[in-house]
C-alpha cells in the first residue's frame, strides 16, 4: 500500500488487491478477542485514508481468530480511572471518529462478522455499509453489565435496527445470533460458516465492479438524503441523478450495454 497506511501496524493486518479496488483489513488482536485499543483505531483510521487517496472502491473489515471484536479495551479504560472528564472524552473520541470515518470514506465498506461482535464492535460493525455476517455469530452491547451505557455503539446501531428491539438490547445487553440480528435489520446477510469466504468474496467482487463515480456520488447522497424530509429528500437526489448521469463513467456504461461489452470505467 503506498501514502499513509497500517501496514506496519502490529495491530492490525492489511491486504490490497493487484488492481488496488479491494482493501482488506483484519483487526489481529486474537487473544484479547481483537478489543479495539488506540493502535487498531488509529490504523483503520490510516486505511481509510490509503482508500480515499487511491482507486480502493471496497474496504472490508473483519478480526483475526474468528471474532469480529470485543468491543472497546478495558485495560485502557481502566488506565484512566481517577483522571478528569477530558482524559475520559480523549479516550473515547477515536471510535467516534472512526465511525464517522466509515461513512464519509469515498470507498464502500464491509464489516465481515464471524463470532463475537460486541459492544463497540457491534457499533464499528453497525457503521460500515454493508454488514455480511456468519449464522454463527454472536451480537450484543454487554457493557451496561458493567455500568457503561453502549453511548457511541447507540449512534449507527438505531440508524439500522428497528427502536423497540434496538433499545432492549442497549439496556439489557443480552446477546443475539445472527438470525436475531437479520431480523432487526442489523445484517445485510447471514451465511453459513461454510459459506463464508466464498459469500464475502462474491459480495466484495460484486461491489467493486461498480463505477467508482457511482459508488462515491451514491455512498455520500444516501447518507446526506437521510436525514432530510421527503420532498427535500427527492429534489436533492434530481440533483444528484442528473450530475451523474452527465459523467463519463454513465456515458461509458450505456454505450457498453448497447455493445454488449462490459464497462472500462474511469480512475477517480
Amino acid at each position: 500500500m503506498t501514502g499513509r497506511t497500517a501496514a506496519e501496524n502490529t495491530a492490525l493486518a492489511v491486504s490490497e488487491s493487484d488492481d488496488g479496488l479491494v482493501i482488506r483489513t483484519t483487526i489481529d488482536r486474537p487473544d484479547e478477542r481483537n478489543a479495539l485499543n488506540e493502535a487498531v483505531i488509529e490504523g483503520l483510521l490510516d486505511v481509510l485514508a490509503v482508500a480515499d487517496e487511491g482507486p480502493a472502491r471496497v474496504v472490508v473489515i473483519r478480526g483475526a481468530g474468528g471474532t469480529f471484536c470485543s468491543g472497546g479495551d478495558l485495560k485502557s479504560m481502566a488506565a484512566n480511572f481517577g483522571e478528569g472528564p477530558q482524559t475520559y472524552r480523549e479516550g473515547f473520541s477515536g471510535l467516534s471518529r472512526l465511525m464517522g470515518r466509515l461513512v464519509e470514506t469515498r470507498a464502500l465498506t464491509v464489516a465481515a462478522v464471524e463470532g463475537y461482535c460486541l459492544a463497540g464492535g457491534m457499533g464499528l460493525a453497525a457503521a460500515c455499509d454493508m454488514l455480511l455476517a456468519s449464522e454463527a455469530a454472536t451480537f450484543g452491547t454487554p457493557e451496561v453489565d458493567i455500568g457503561l451505557f453502549p453511548a457511541q455503539a447507540l449512534v449507527p446501531i438505531m440508524r439500522t435496527v428497528s427502536e423497540k428491539r434496538g433499545l432492549k438490547l442497549l439496556f439489557t445487553g443480552e446477546q443475539i445470533d445472527a438470525a436475531s440480528a437479520h431480523e432487526m435489520g442489523l445484517t445485510t446477510d447471514v451465511v453459513s460458516e461454510s459459506e463464508f469466504e466464498s459469500e464475502l468474496d462474491e459480495l466484495v467482487d460484486d461491489l467493486a465492479s461498480s463505477s467508482p463515480v457511482l459508488i462515491e456520488m451514491g455512498k455520500r447522497a444516501y447518507y446526506t438524503q437521510r436525514d432530510m424530509g421527503f420532498e427535500e429528500a427527492l429534489s436533492y437526489m434530481r440533483e444528484i441523478i442528473a450530475l451523474i448521469a452527465m459523467s463519463e463513467d454513465t456515458e461509458e456504461g450505456i454505450n457498453a450495454f448497447l455493445m454488449d461489452e462490459e464497462p472500462d470505467w474511469s480512475d477517480r
